[in-house]
């Protein structure tokens, strides 16, 4: 018996060895990320104000292929009298054809209650380019072509070929902080739209972080009697997954 176990243990010497020398296969990166945000903010007394807003979102990301979509709520009241009231939905799927080009398709719907153009839905096709991707620093350029339909507020139809543009930055300054600057703009012969965004991201503890940011939304051309400029300051929770 003290034989047969001394052959097997010389038997499996090498497979042992083997197992030993090899590293342990390392766990593949879920291609799935998002994140999700909340900030509210309340007041009484003389005047009771509340303020809401949220954002979600989420990609997939597989081979040459990544896949967004995102959305957000924004909500304002003063003595119950809702202020602001806006929603977005938008979807985006990009295509690399190499590591730094690459093509999208993309849908925005956007919802404002409040706007000259209380509703918005947008489709387009293009082209990126990322002209700076180090660990400190990010930019990308879109640039695209497709048709948008809109309500005005005085409840006109609006059809426009619209050419659109982008430009995204981020600069991480820490390895806790980051900025982030996004502007967007859609230009139809009807009416132009220009989106601007500005955010500073703090993480707290984990994948929890503080982020304040500014939002600009402008349209060139709106009813009589509606402003052309509208603005978001917003303070919120964000969580990363």
């Amino acid at each position: 018996m003290r034989t047969f176990k001394t052959l097997v243990a010389v038997a499996l010497l090498p497979a042992l060895a083997q197992a030993q020398g090899e590293p342990a296969a390392e766990e593949e990166a879920s291609p799935w990320s998002g994140k999700a945000s909340f900030g509210f903010l309340g007041t009484s007394g003389n005047t009771e104000n509340s303020n809401l807003n949220a954002n979600f979102e989420v990609s997939y990301t597989a081979a040459k292929w990544k896949h967004l979509l995102d959305a957000y709520a924004i909500n304002a009241s003063e003595d119950d009298d809702t202020t602001a009231e806006a929603y977005g939905l938008g979807w985006k799927s990009e295509r690399n054809l190499t590591d730094h080009d690459f093509l999208f398709g993309q849908l925005s719907y956007r919802k404002d209650r409040f706007s000259g153009f209380p509703e918005q839905f947008a489709q387009s096709v293009g082209y990126g380019r990322r002209l700076i991707d180090t660990e400190a620093h990010s930019l990308n350029a879109e640039i695209g072509a497709g048709a948008r339909q809109s309500e005005r507020a005085d409840g006109e139809d609006q059809n426009d070929f619209i050419a659109s543009g982008a430009i995204r930055y981020k600069w991480t300054f820490s390895e806790t902080a980051d900025f982030t600057q996004e502007v967007m703009i859609e230009h139809g012969e009807e009416n132009t739209y220009l989106e601007s965004v500005s955010a500073v991201r703090a993480r707290l503890i984990g994948a929890l972080a503080l982020v304040a940011s500014f939002t600009v939304k402008n349209n060139s051309d709106v009813p009589v009697g509606t402003e052309d400029t509208d603005t978001y300051t917003a303070l919120s929770v964000e969580y990363s997954f």
